[in-house]
């Protein structure tokens, strides 16, 4: 492998924070050897309600919280805590909001219900990260996205923080999952995501329709430099407008044998 590279990596979900699962065992797995080869990572994922503080050493850092996110006119505050793997030496950064994550899991509530406001928690995750990293003033060549939670990063990187020092020149790389959601997000998502920079015209894959879990995706897509086939079998609307895109590269299906190798090829091949 050639010169080193700074990754970052936004996920909903990694072990042993969370149980084991598709995403959350290669997000616990990839950062891990994707630094191990001399390279520079950073991770963060959502503070749900499953993941135990206390046996897990998270704690606040000050210095990273206290902001504010408005969404659809009302604010809320932003905390950053962080906890190590110390198996793996590496850090994870933690976004957390009484509102939309600190007593709640991934999409269902304790009786199966998913939660109305998903859709807002998309958009104060991706904002939180976004501005963690500018607050952090380091600057990736690689963003990694895994995950429904994660479709507003590569909307908002190349619009909304295009000519930001942090992004400008980071390339952007979304893994699909079949990890969905059954409920459409709520009405006037499109107008309740939008900063500065986002205009009609990027909204075209969510508009006019209900924004479920095939429009977000598309969304994704749309604003990502290489999409990865994440899960063995994914649904078909998806695949078929990944193939649509042929100018942008698409890496498929990877074995847990193979994944690190062709992720790092491809990381290289966009810089």
């Amino acid at each position: 492998m050639g010169e080193a590279i700074k990754v970052l990596f936004i996920t909903q979900e990694i072990t042993p924070f969370l149980p084991e699962s598709e995403i959350a065992t290669i997000c616990r797995y990839l950062p891990q050897a994707v630094q191990d080869r001399g390279n520079e990572i950073r991770a963060f994922m959502p503070k749900f309600s499953a993941i135990n503080e206390r046996r897990n050493q998270l704690h606040e850092v000050q210095r990273l919280s206290g902001m504010n996110i408005i969404i659809d006119d009302t604010d809320h505050p932003l905390i950053i805590k962080v906890a190590s793997l110390q198996a793996a030496r590496m850090q994870v950064y933690f976004i957390d909001n009484e509102d939309y994550f600190h007593h709640r899991n991934i999409v269902k509530d304790a009786d199966g219900v998913e939660y109305k406001d998903n859709g807002e928690r998309t958009i104060f995750f991706a904002r939180g990260v976004l501005e963690t990293i500018k607050k952090l003033r380091w600057t990736p060549d690689i963003i990694h996205c895994h995950g429904w939670m994660t479709a507003l990063v590569p909307l908002y990187i190349k619009q909304a923080y295009s000519d930001d020092p942090c992004f400008r020149d980071a390339k952007i790389v979304y893994s699909i999952y079949e990890d969905g959601f059954s409920n459409p997000f709520q009405e006037r998502y499109d107008q309740i995501l939008r900063l500065d920079g986002v205009k009609d015209e990027h909204l075209k894959s969510i508009q006019a329709t209900p924004v479920d879990y095939v429009a977000l995706t598309k969304l994704a897509v749309d604003f990502s430099d290489a999409v990865i086939q994440g899960s063995e079998t994914l649904q078909a609307p998806l695949t078929e407008y990944v193939a649509s895109k042929p100018e942008r590269p698409f890496l498929p299906y990877q074995t847990p044998e193979t994944y690190t190798d062709a992720y790092l090829d491809l990381y290289q091949s966009l810089l």
